[in-house]
C-alpha cells in the first residue's frame, strides 16, 4: 500500500502521527508529479480527503511549507510550491554539495545485501521505463528518486536522510516545471554506473559519477528567465 492509501486508511485520530502521514502522502504525490506546482491545497479539501479535522490538515500543510514544498499565502490558502529558476539552481547546487558526501558515507558501510537492494531497484526502474501509461511513468519517477533516498538511508545518518527527502521532492517540483525530456526523471544507466563503482569500492569514481549525474539532470532543465507581460501586451501580435 502506498503512502496516500496508508494515510487514507489509518488516520482515525487527530494526532501528530496523523499529520505526519498526511504530510508524507502529499509529499509522495509531489515527488511522483501527481500534484503539479501551483495546485491549491485547501484545508477543507485535505481534511475531507483524509477524513480529519481542518486543524490536523493545517498542521500537515504547515509542515510541508517548512520543507519548501507548499506555499501558504495569507487570505489565499496553501498551494504546491512553484519554485523560481533561481530556486531551482539552488536546489541542484545543494544536491551537488550534499550527495557526494552521503554517497561516500554509504559506500563505506554498504553490505552485499544493500548492494542487491540497489540492483533490484535498478531492475524495477528499467522495467517501468519499458511500460506505457501514466501510472507506469509515475512509478518510474518514484523509483528513480528512491535510488537516491536508498543511498541516503544506507549512510545511517537520519538527519541527512530527511534532508535528502526534501531535496528529492523539491527537485521533482523543479523537473515538473522546467524539465524538457525524460532524462529529467534521472538517468537509469547512470544509476547503474554508480552502483558498479560502489561495488568495486571505487568511492572517488562513484562520487564523480554522482556529480555528473546531478549536472546531467539540471542541464536538461530550461531555466531561462522569461519576461512577464501585462494582459494587453501578452496578446499583442
Amino acid at each position: 500500500m502506498n503512502s496516500t492509501a496508508d494515510a487514507l486508511h489509518t488516520i482515525n485520530n487527530p494526532t501528530e502521527t496523523g499529520a505526519q502521514q498526511i504530510r508524507d502522502a502529499i509529499r509522495e504525490a509531489i515527488v511522483e508529479r501527481r500534484l503539479s506546482p501551483g495546485t491549491k491545497l485547501s484545508e477543507s479539501d485535505v481534511g475531507n480527503l483524509f477524513k480529519v479535522s481542518r486543524t490536523l490538515a493545517r498542521a500537515a500543510l504547515q509542515a510541508l511549507s517548512y520543507e519548501g514544498l507548499v506555499n501558504v499565502e495569507k487570505n489565499r490558502g496553501a498551494f504546491v510550491a512553484y519554485p523560481s529558476p533561481e530556486e531551482a539552481r539552488q536546489i541542484f547546487a545543494a544536491r551537488r554539495l550534499v550527495e557526494p558526501g552521503i554517497l561516500s558515507e554509504a559506500a563505506r558501510k554498504i553490505t552485499p545485501s544493500q548492494i542487491r537492494q540497489l540492483k533490484e531497484l535498478l531492475i524495477e526502474e528499467g522495467r517501468l521505463m519499458n511500460e506505457r501509461g501514466q501510472s507506469a511513468r509515475r512509478a518510474e519517477i518514484k523509483a528513480s528518486g528512491d535510488f537516491h533516498l536508498m543511498l541516503a538511508s544506507f549512510s545511517g545518518n537520519l538527519i541527512m536522510q530527511r534532508f535528502m527527502e526534501e531535496l528529492i521532492a523539491r527537485s521533482s517540483l523543479v523537473i515538473a516545471l522546467y524539465g524538457q525530456s525524460s532524462v529529467s526523471s534521472c538517468g537509469h544507466a547512470e544509476h547503474g554506473d554508480i552502483i558498479a563503482a560502489i561495488e568495486r569500492n571505487d568511492i572517488e569514481r562513484a562520487c564523480h559519477l554522482m556529480l555528473h549525474h546531478i549536472s546531467h539532470i539540471e542541464t536538461d532543465l530550461d531555466l531561462r528567465e522569461r519576461k512577464s507581460f501585462g494582459l494587453k501586451e501578452a496578446f499583442e501580435v
